[in-house]
């Protein structure tokens, strides 16, 4: 059985992970979310995956390869060009990604599952596939009912008591909205789809596909299905994710490395004495971190591998990328750091190389950056209240 997984995207609503790393390889606790997929897709039985890629696609590529390791066969369609040696995504939306494969060479030859690249699901597609043959449908999206203060985020499903998709919003103002049932990404097709699909252009399954069907009066069918579903489309989501998996409240991620004490998880040699760190947990360290004596670790919290928490530090509900370091006595709350960024819950976020405050925050590699300047401290006191806000820190 065969399937495409949606990759090409730039992810521009969890900028600044993306500005590095594309949305599909974003890790949930080391582990990218889009192999919880192909594990999905495999355990269903669609074992031949396409999948379409563009915005750093070499790390799709580099990390998926062909599929072997995963136990299954994995093809790669590039939307984009080369200039000036460079490759320069250029993505074709998200129905016309899958009409260049079929044009390239007729792929999909029965029906079909296309998943997007960027959440959690525990949907059993098997049972997905038998409901969409049963009601004759050319088009299936699987949905899911979310409290009305959620709905302008997504895809808005209205249908009948069949199931026929009657209107499709896409991503309508919330007091516009005609249901709570949305789009959660994971569509149904026959390969008659792609007579419906304009080839050359740039054409989305959401804002372009569906309202057609529904135009054209096709046989086009909402599957509402009780599955858990984990968004990672905005960095809220994304930091929702993190938090509901160090809580065990995401059934198909375990929590990685060993517990080595109740709520805390270590992976591979993580240099600390733990008698000297407070902590409460949920707390997962990756391996060979460096947690110094006096840190202040509280959940729920991630720290990615090869970091280092100096003395004094707190990380307190936060996420911490790898080869991060923390300074001495900074505190973190509600905090995001990933590379350069500390980034807030809500998206927000500070360059900390740009803002000249890398001794707080810095790359653990890093060797040239280990105590702060005159000028450095003046511009942390100028900044006082909004550092604090920010960055808090206790130097």
């Amino acid at each position: 059985m065969k399937a495409m997984i949606l990759a090409a995207g730039k992810g521009t609503r969890v900028q600044p992970i993306t500005h590095t790393i594309p949305k599909p390889m974003i890790p949930i606790l080391q582990k990218p979310v889009m192999e919880f997929l192909v594990e999905l897709l495999k355990e269903h039985g669609f074992t031949e995956i396409m999948v379409n890629v563009s915005h750093l696609a070499e790390q799709i590529e580099g990390y998926f390869r062909d599929g072997q390791r995963f136990g299954v066969q994995i093809a790669y369609s590039f939307e984009g060009y080369i200039e000036d040696g460079q490759l320069i995504g250029a993505a074709l939306g998200s129905a016309g990604g899958m009409k260049k494969v079929q044009n390239f060479q007729p792929f999909f030859d029965d029906t079909f599952v296309v998943l997007c690249g960027d959440a959690l699901i525990d949907l059993d597609l098997s049972q997905a596939v038998r409901r969409h043959r049963a009601c004759g449908a050319l088009a299936s999206v699987v949905t899911k009912s979310v409290p009305r203060d959620r709905v302008g985020g997504y895809g808005v499903v209205v249908s009948d008591e069949d199931g026929r998709v009657q209107v499709f919003q896409e991503k309508p103002p919330q007091d516009a909205a005609l249901s709570n049932a949305i789009n959660t990404g994971i569509y149904i097709f026959d390969p008659e789809i792609f007579n419906h699909i304009p080839s050359g252009v740039h054409y989305d399954i959401g804002s372009d596909l569906f309202p057609k069907l529904v135009a054209d009066g096709a046989p086009f069918y909402a599957l509402p299905m009780d599955f858990e579903w984990v968004d990672i489309g905005k960095v809220p989501d994304y930091w929702q994710a993190v938090r509901g998996v160090l809580q065990g409240k995401v059934r198909q991620v375990p929590i990685p490395g060993r517990q080595v004490r109740p709520g805390l998880y270590a992976g591979l040699n993580v240099a600390a004495d733990w008698d000297s760190i407070m902590m409460e947990g949920p707390v997962f360290v990756g391996g060979m971190s460096h947690i110094e004596p006096g840190a202040r670790l509280v959940g729920p919290a991630m720290i990615g591998p090869n970091c280092h928490i100096c003395s004094g530090a707190t990380v307190n509900n936060s996420i911490i990328f790898h080869h991060s370091r923390i300074g001495p006595n900074v505190t973190l709350v509600d905090k995001l750091v990933f590379g350069r960024y500390c980034v807030e819950k809500n998206g927000a976020h500070i360059d900390v190389q740009e803002a000249s405050l890398d001794w707080l925050i810095t790359d653990a590699r890093r060797k040239d950056l280990v105590e702060p300047s005159p000028e450095q401290k003046a511009m942390a006191d100028l900044l006082g209240a909004e550092l604090n806000m920010v960055l808090p820190p206790t130097i």
